[in-house]
């Protein structure tokens, strides 16, 4: 009885993790499923009875009561910025990464740790110095000054993980590329990337995720639908009198649809390449 204890205490503690985890998604779907009346309704009702597609008909209607052609462009938006915003990311930390692990150059440490370090700052007491930056060079409203500023946050956590990574790919195998011919790029990309593709395949999901789920960052960048992403298109739902609940609630399932279904199918390429690039 005594060792069975903290085996039982260990899986209540997993379920009020879970269950306070997922509660409040499951309570996002049961309302996007009703109608304002039964989301209003007290006491609250955890199963809508019955449940309700008008939410979702509204989403994907078209004319004045719909609003699919915003939520298409903000889809649009996000794909194009999250992608973007992934592929630079990645792209930079690979060169930095395999830089600082095989070159040799002055100050290589400090530029190094200071880099990792930015990862402790909070990231929106930079979105002020951030927003004049880009109102300077006219990148407001725009996929650029989005996707830059979406890279200079990301970077610094993509760059530590590739760094892990190439760090335990033995030394030998670049001299016995060299003794051969070939140049530090194509050793890099003939040798080094397909043996870290576990970790640039962590970096890259890890970026993605961060970019589709950035609020505060594009609600200051872009006040034009043609550049605002599903997480500020759900704001423009809000009435001046009104605030429609079951609607918001139904734009918001279908915008954590990606990221959940990347987790779900992807969360083992995820661990995988965290736990392996860390280790050395």
């Amino acid at each position: 009885m005594i060792a069975r204890r903290p085996r039982i205490s260990r899986w209540i503690a997993v379920f009020l993790i879970v269950l306070w985890s997922l509660f409040p998604i499951y309570w996002a779907l049961n309302t996007s499923f009703m109608t304002n009346s039964q989301a209003q309704s007290v006491p609250a009702q955890f199963v809508p009875v019955p449940p309700s597609l008008a939410n979702y008909q509204t989403i994907f209607s078209t004319g004045t009561s719909g609003i699919w052609d915003g939520f298409r462009e903000a889809v649009l938006n996000t794909t194009i910025e999250c992608l973007l915003a992934t592929l630079v990311t990645v792209a930079i930390s690979i060169l930095g990464a395999y830089a600082f692990v095989r070159m040799e150059f002055r100050f290589k440490k400090v530029i190094f740790y200071v880099t990792i370090a930015t990862l402790s700052l909070p990231a929106y007491a930079t979105l002020i110095p951030l927003y004049r930056i880009m109102s300077e060079f006219r990148l407001v409203n725009t996929y650029a000054g989005v996707v830059l500023v979406y890279v200079s946050g990301f970077l610094p956590l993509s760059l530590w993980i590739l760094y892990n990574y190439f760090s335990t790919i033995p030394k030998e195998l670049d001299e016995s590329a060299y003794v051969d011919g070939a140049s530090p790029l194509k050793t890099m990309l003939l040798i080094m990337l397909p043996l870290t593709g576990p970790g640039i395949a962590s970096a890259a999901i890890i970026s993605f995720l961060q970019a589709w789920g950035q609020f505060l960052f594009p609600l200051v960048l872009t006040s034009d639908l043609k550049t605002q992403p599903l997480t500020v298109f759900m704001t423009s739902l809000l009435g001046r009198h009104t605030v429609p609940f079951t609607l918001m609630n139904a734009t918001g399932i279908l915008t954590v649809f990606v990221p959940a279904a990347i987790v779900v199918f992807l969360n083992r390429h995820i661990v995988r390449g965290l736990i392996a690039g860390s280790i050395k």
